[in-house]
């Protein structure tokens, strides 16, 4: 398969509405990198991300930082692919999968995304936008399929949640926009957030919670799942690049200490300083922790009532 037939492939969403569409593609991508880029280009400032530079048919961009130790490469992807599928099952049989295969799964949902994302940098500079908002739908999309893929009800909607007085009667009701709404047993359980990275998002995610669980008078879980935090710069020689971290930790802390901590935040590819700072590593983990552990006891918690809370799911998918 040839770059532009990926980049065609990668720019219709209508591909993937099944976690196996992502696997095909991905090995695909896999197959093609393995011959036919221009070069791989080794960061200057942390040496396990790389650059895959393509050639002239894809207008000789430069992609994505991709962190090699986690972008499985096509020889091993056929096996991790298969592990991967083997973890989802024993998940959807509420069986605890072997702690050995948790790298599996962070290493391929983070190979399944980049594999998207990094074909979508080969469009043109002028449908960057374009390729930012199928990225993030996509990634969206991929999280909310692999939920699904565990007999776990979930949608991407619009709530009508309303809001009553101290003696219960109802003043308005106030719409919500979320990525993810899981339920359980007739209730709204959980409020989740995807998107690519928390640059420019996080301060939402935080606000979310704090005023619908003001507004509804309830303590309902909100999440938030990233697939990494790192972008590509410019070092000092033109034909060189490095990283920087887009997270902004001083933001998240004051929002967790001062307005409301979150109930979970994932990534794939987590920075070192959300391992290393004792106040950043109690609230956030990697991917696997939520799909191994907390979403099942945040599905057992109690909920609001469905009836309560008017969803109407959405077809359309949001911004990155």
């Amino acid at each position: 398969m040839s770059l532009s037939d990926l980049i065609n492939h990668a720019t219709d969403k209508e591909r993937f509405h099944d976690v196996e569409h992502y696997i095909e593609f991905c090995a695909r991508y896999l197959e093609y990198v393995e011959t036919g880029l221009q070069a791989r280009i080794v960061s200057q400032n942390e040496s396990h991300y790389q650059f895959f530079q393509y050639k002239q048919e894809g207008s000789f961009n430069i992609t994505r930082p991709l962190n090699s130790r986690l972008m499985y490469g096509a020889e091993d992807f056929a096996q991790a692919a298969q592990q991967f599928r083997a973890t989802l099952e024993q998940l959807r049989d509420g069986q605890r999968p072997s702690d050995d295969l948790r790298a599996n799964l962070i290493r391929t949902i983070y190979t399944l995304q980049q594999s998207v994302g990094a074909a979508l940098d080969g469009l043109p500079a002028g449908r960057s936008n374009q390729a930012r908002k199928v990225n993030g739908d996509l990634f969206e999309r991929l999280i909310r399929l692999l939920i699904v893929s565990l007999d776990v009800d979930c949608v991407s909607g619009t709530m009508q949640v309303p809001v009553r007085d101290l003696d219960g009667t109802e003043l308005f009701k106030s719409s919500y926009q979320h990525d993810l709404l899981l339920s359980k047993d007739g209730e709204l359980k959980i409020i989740g957030s995807v998107k690519t990275s928390s640059k420019d998002r996080i301060d939402k995610v935080f606000m979310d919670k704090f005023l619908y669980n003001r507004l509804t008078d309830t303590a309902l879980p909100h999440i938030a799942i990233f697939l990494n935090d790192v972008q590509r710069k410019k070092t000092r020689r033109e034909d060189e690049y490095g990283v920087s971290a887009t997270f902004l930790p001083g933001h998240f802390k004051a929002y967790t200490v001062k307005l409301n901590p979150l109930d979970g935040v994932y990534y794939c590819d987590i920075r070192p300083n959300m391992v290393e700072d004792a106040l950043l590593s109690q609230y956030i983990k990697t991917i696997d922790h939520f799909f191994y552990c907390d979403l099942w006891e945040l599905l057992d918690r109690q909920g609001q009532t469905l009836e309560d809370v008017a969803i109407k799911e959405e077809g359309g998918d949001d911004d990155e």
